[in-house]
Protein backbone atom coordinates (compact mmCIF):
# COMPACT_ATOMS: atom_id res chain seq x y z
CA UNK A 1 0.00 0.00 0.00
CA UNK A 2 1.79 3.19 -0.87
CA UNK A 3 0.32 6.55 -0.75
CA UNK A 4 0.69 10.23 -1.66
CA UNK A 5 1.45 13.36 0.16
CA UNK A 6 -1.02 16.20 -0.38
CA UNK A 7 -0.03 19.77 0.90
CA UNK A 8 1.29 18.20 3.57
CA UNK A 9 -0.78 15.39 4.62
CA UNK A 10 -0.77 11.73 3.50
CA UNK A 11 -3.65 10.60 1.21
CA UNK A 12 -3.56 6.48 0.98
CA UNK A 13 -3.31 4.89 -2.53
CA UNK A 14 -5.30 3.36 -3.95
CA UNK A 15 -7.77 6.57 -2.88
CA UNK A 16 -11.67 5.36 -1.39
CA UNK A 17 -14.99 6.94 -1.88
CA UNK A 18 -16.75 5.70 0.97
CA UNK A 19 -20.20 7.54 0.26
CA UNK A 20 -21.36 10.23 -2.21
CA UNK A 21 -24.66 11.19 -3.91
CA UNK A 22 -24.51 11.88 -7.65
CA UNK A 23 -26.74 12.62 -10.33
CA UNK A 24 -26.25 13.10 -14.32
CA UNK A 25 -27.74 14.08 -17.62
CA UNK A 26 -25.85 12.11 -20.63
CA UNK A 27 -26.99 14.68 -23.80
CA UNK A 28 -25.73 14.53 -26.94
CA UNK A 29 -23.09 16.50 -28.32
CA UNK A 30 -21.54 17.76 -31.91
CA UNK A 31 -18.88 15.11 -32.57
CA UNK A 32 -16.39 17.28 -34.79
CA UNK A 33 -16.83 20.04 -31.93
CA UNK A 34 -16.07 17.27 -29.63
CA UNK A 35 -13.14 15.97 -31.65
CA UNK A 36 -11.70 19.17 -31.80
CA UNK A 37 -11.62 19.61 -28.06
CA UNK A 38 -10.09 16.51 -27.77
CA UNK A 39 -7.46 17.04 -30.75
CA UNK A 40 -4.56 17.74 -28.20
CA UNK A 41 -5.47 14.72 -26.25
CA UNK A 42 -5.18 12.06 -29.49
CA UNK A 43 -8.42 10.51 -28.13
CA UNK A 44 -11.52 9.93 -29.95
CA UNK A 45 -15.09 10.33 -29.15
CA UNK A 46 -17.72 7.61 -29.18
CA UNK A 47 -20.49 8.07 -31.55
CA UNK A 48 -23.69 6.96 -30.77
CA UNK A 49 -24.78 7.92 -34.81
CA UNK A 50 -23.48 9.88 -37.40
CA UNK A 51 -22.37 13.14 -36.20
CA UNK A 52 -23.55 13.14 -32.45
CA UNK A 53 -20.72 12.38 -29.56
CA UNK A 54 -21.94 11.71 -26.09
CA UNK A 55 -21.00 14.02 -23.41
CA UNK A 56 -22.12 13.34 -19.07
CA UNK A 57 -22.84 16.29 -17.26
CA UNK A 58 -22.23 15.06 -13.10
CA UNK A 59 -23.07 16.40 -9.99
CA UNK A 60 -21.05 14.66 -7.29
CA UNK A 61 -21.51 15.66 -3.46
CA UNK A 62 -18.82 13.27 -1.90
CA UNK A 63 -19.87 12.75 1.73
CA UNK A 64 -17.27 10.50 3.20
CA UNK A 65 -13.59 9.64 1.42
CA UNK A 66 -10.00 9.68 1.56
CA UNK A 67 -9.74 13.91 -0.09
CA UNK A 68 -12.76 15.02 2.70
CA UNK A 69 -16.20 16.22 1.92
CA UNK A 70 -16.91 18.65 -1.24
CA UNK A 71 -18.85 19.16 -4.39
CA UNK A 72 -17.91 18.49 -7.64
CA UNK A 73 -19.16 18.87 -11.55
CA UNK A 74 -17.61 17.29 -14.30
CA UNK A 75 -17.68 16.65 -17.91
CA UNK A 76 -16.91 14.01 -19.12
CA UNK A 77 -16.85 12.65 -22.89
CA UNK A 78 -17.29 9.23 -24.00
CA UNK A 79 -14.31 8.27 -25.66
CA UNK A 80 -12.63 5.26 -27.22
CA UNK A 81 -9.47 3.44 -25.62
CA UNK A 82 -6.26 5.03 -26.34
CA UNK A 83 -4.65 1.67 -27.40
CA UNK A 84 -4.66 1.09 -30.99
CA UNK A 85 -6.94 -1.79 -31.99
CA UNK A 86 -9.71 -0.26 -29.40
CA UNK A 87 -11.92 0.87 -32.59
CA UNK A 88 -15.23 0.07 -32.13
CA UNK A 89 -18.06 3.01 -31.94
CA UNK A 90 -21.15 3.36 -30.79
CA UNK A 91 -23.43 0.32 -28.80
CA UNK A 92 -20.14 -1.88 -29.70
CA UNK A 93 -17.87 0.43 -27.93
CA UNK A 94 -20.02 0.07 -25.08
CA UNK A 95 -20.86 -3.67 -25.55
CA UNK A 96 -16.86 -4.65 -25.66
CA UNK A 97 -16.13 -2.64 -22.42
CA UNK A 98 -13.74 0.21 -24.81
CA UNK A 99 -15.90 3.13 -23.35
CA UNK A 100 -13.53 4.98 -21.01
CA UNK A 101 -14.33 8.52 -20.18
CA UNK A 102 -12.02 11.98 -21.12
CA UNK A 103 -12.86 14.41 -17.60
CA UNK A 104 -12.66 17.55 -19.48
CA UNK A 105 -14.10 19.59 -17.10
CA UNK A 106 -14.04 19.23 -13.23
CA UNK A 107 -14.66 22.40 -10.98
CA UNK A 108 -14.43 21.31 -7.01
CA UNK A 109 -15.13 23.32 -3.90
CA UNK A 110 -12.23 22.47 -1.93
CA UNK A 111 -8.89 23.65 -2.16
CA UNK A 112 -7.28 20.14 -0.46
CA UNK A 113 -9.48 18.15 -3.06
CA UNK A 114 -8.10 20.40 -6.06
CA UNK A 115 -4.83 20.04 -5.28
CA UNK A 116 -4.75 16.19 -4.90
CA UNK A 117 -7.02 16.15 -8.07
CA UNK A 118 -4.12 17.99 -9.91
CA UNK A 119 -1.45 16.38 -8.53
CA UNK A 120 -2.26 12.20 -8.35
CA UNK A 121 -4.52 11.83 -11.47
CA UNK A 122 -3.82 15.32 -13.36
CA UNK A 123 -7.45 15.93 -12.69
CA UNK A 124 -8.29 19.74 -14.33
CA UNK A 125 -9.54 20.61 -11.02
CA UNK A 126 -10.90 24.26 -10.42
CA UNK A 127 -12.62 26.24 -7.78
CA UNK A 128 -16.02 26.98 -8.10
CA UNK A 129 -18.86 27.40 -6.04
CA UNK A 130 -22.15 25.22 -5.71
CA UNK A 131 -25.27 24.99 -5.04
CA UNK A 132 -26.75 21.37 -5.32
CA UNK A 133 -30.47 19.29 -3.85
CA UNK A 134 -28.77 15.91 -3.98
CA UNK A 135 -31.47 14.45 -1.97
CA UNK A 136 -34.90 15.79 -3.49
CA UNK A 137 -37.13 13.62 -5.58
CA UNK A 138 -36.01 15.85 -8.43
CA UNK A 139 -32.42 16.66 -8.09
CA UNK A 140 -31.07 20.24 -8.85
CA UNK A 141 -27.59 21.52 -9.41
CA UNK A 142 -25.99 24.88 -9.88
CA UNK A 143 -21.95 25.73 -10.46
CA UNK A 144 -20.45 29.37 -10.79
CA UNK A 145 -16.96 30.37 -10.60
CA UNK A 146 -15.20 34.25 -11.15
CA UNK A 147 -18.64 35.58 -10.24
CA UNK A 148 -20.75 33.98 -13.03
CA UNK A 149 -22.82 31.35 -13.86
CA UNK A 150 -21.44 28.12 -15.70
CA UNK A 151 -24.70 25.75 -15.84
CA UNK A 152 -27.73 25.00 -14.25
CA UNK A 153 -29.16 21.12 -13.94
CA UNK A 154 -32.33 19.95 -13.35
CA UNK A 155 -33.44 16.42 -13.72
CA UNK A 156 -37.33 14.61 -13.45
CA UNK A 157 -37.86 11.91 -10.86
CA UNK A 158 -36.56 8.52 -12.42
CA UNK A 159 -37.66 5.06 -12.57
CA UNK A 160 -36.09 2.86 -9.34
CA UNK A 161 -33.55 0.51 -10.88
CA UNK A 162 -32.64 -2.52 -8.54
CA UNK A 163 -29.64 -2.83 -6.84
CA UNK A 164 -26.72 -5.00 -7.62
CA UNK A 165 -23.88 -6.81 -5.99
CA UNK A 166 -21.45 -5.67 -9.12
CA UNK A 167 -18.70 -2.78 -9.48
CA UNK A 168 -17.93 -1.61 -12.65
CA UNK A 169 -14.22 -0.17 -13.51
CA UNK A 170 -13.42 2.28 -16.51
CA UNK A 171 -10.84 3.56 -17.45
CA UNK A 172 -11.16 7.77 -16.67
CA UNK A 173 -8.59 9.72 -18.81
CA UNK A 174 -7.41 13.29 -17.77
CA UNK A 175 -5.18 15.78 -19.70
CA UNK A 176 -3.34 18.78 -17.89
CA UNK A 177 0.14 20.52 -18.62
CA UNK A 178 0.41 18.52 -22.08
CA UNK A 179 0.31 15.13 -20.22
CA UNK A 180 -2.34 12.66 -20.94
CA UNK A 181 -2.92 10.25 -18.17
CA UNK A 182 -5.60 7.05 -17.94
CA UNK A 183 -6.55 6.24 -14.20
CA UNK A 184 -8.42 3.09 -12.74
CA UNK A 185 -11.82 3.59 -11.37
CA UNK A 186 -14.18 1.56 -10.04
CA UNK A 187 -17.24 2.23 -8.61
CA UNK A 188 -20.94 0.76 -7.19
CA UNK A 189 -23.74 2.54 -7.76
CA UNK A 190 -27.30 1.68 -5.14
CA UNK A 191 -30.26 3.35 -5.15
CA UNK A 192 -30.16 4.84 -8.28
CA UNK A 193 -32.89 6.43 -10.20
CA UNK A 194 -32.95 6.40 -14.25
CA UNK A 195 -34.86 7.49 -17.26
CA UNK A 196 -34.87 8.23 -20.80
CA UNK A 197 -34.38 12.39 -21.49
CA UNK A 198 -35.79 14.01 -18.10
CA UNK A 199 -32.69 16.95 -17.52
CA UNK A 200 -33.54 21.02 -18.02
CA UNK A 201 -30.31 22.65 -18.57
CA UNK A 202 -29.84 26.19 -18.66
CA UNK A 203 -26.23 27.34 -19.67
CA UNK A 204 -24.79 30.90 -18.12
CA UNK A 205 -22.31 33.98 -19.23
CA UNK A 206 -19.23 32.54 -18.17
CA UNK A 207 -16.70 31.34 -20.81
CA UNK A 208 -17.14 27.74 -19.80
CA UNK A 209 -20.55 28.23 -20.41
CA UNK A 210 -19.56 29.24 -24.21
CA UNK A 211 -17.76 26.00 -24.05
CA UNK A 212 -21.03 24.12 -23.89
CA UNK A 213 -22.63 26.41 -25.97
CA UNK A 214 -20.04 25.25 -28.54
CA UNK A 215 -20.88 21.86 -28.32
CA UNK A 216 -24.80 22.18 -29.52
CA UNK A 217 -26.29 20.28 -26.38
CA UNK A 218 -28.89 18.30 -28.25
CA UNK A 219 -31.24 16.03 -26.72
CA UNK A 220 -30.83 14.02 -22.92
CA UNK A 221 -30.21 10.63 -23.82
CA UNK A 222 -30.46 9.89 -20.43
CA UNK A 223 -30.49 10.64 -16.71
CA UNK A 224 -29.68 9.24 -13.62
CA UNK A 225 -29.38 9.60 -9.80
CA UNK A 226 -27.81 7.37 -7.26
CA UNK A 227 -28.66 7.74 -3.66
CA UNK A 228 -25.16 6.10 -2.91
CA UNK A 229 -21.86 5.68 -4.72
CA UNK A 230 -18.33 4.16 -3.79
CA UNK A 231 -15.63 4.77 -5.80
CA UNK A 232 -11.75 3.71 -5.43
CA UNK A 233 -9.26 5.55 -7.33
CA UNK A 234 -5.96 4.14 -8.29
CA UNK A 235 -2.75 5.56 -9.57
CA UNK A 236 -2.92 7.36 -12.69
CA UNK A 237 -0.86 5.58 -15.85
CA UNK A 238 1.54 8.48 -17.85
CA UNK A 239 -0.10 7.53 -21.55
CA UNK A 240 1.34 10.50 -23.55
CA UNK A 241 3.60 13.62 -22.80
CA UNK A 242 4.47 16.75 -24.64
CA UNK A 243 7.93 15.59 -26.83
CA UNK A 244 7.27 12.11 -26.64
Amino acid sequence: MGGHTVLGETVPAPVQIRHATAFTAMVSVDARATSTLLAPTGLHPVTWRPGRAACALVFVDYVDGDLGPYNEFGVCFLVRHHRPGAGATGMRAVLRGEVCAYIHRLPVDGQFTLAAGREIWGFPKTLADFDCRHRSVRPHGSVRADGRDILDLRLARGVSVPDSSSSTTLTAYSFLGGTLRATPWTMRAESVRTRPGGARIALGDHEFADELKGLDIGATLMSSSIGHLSMTFGDAEVVTSSGH
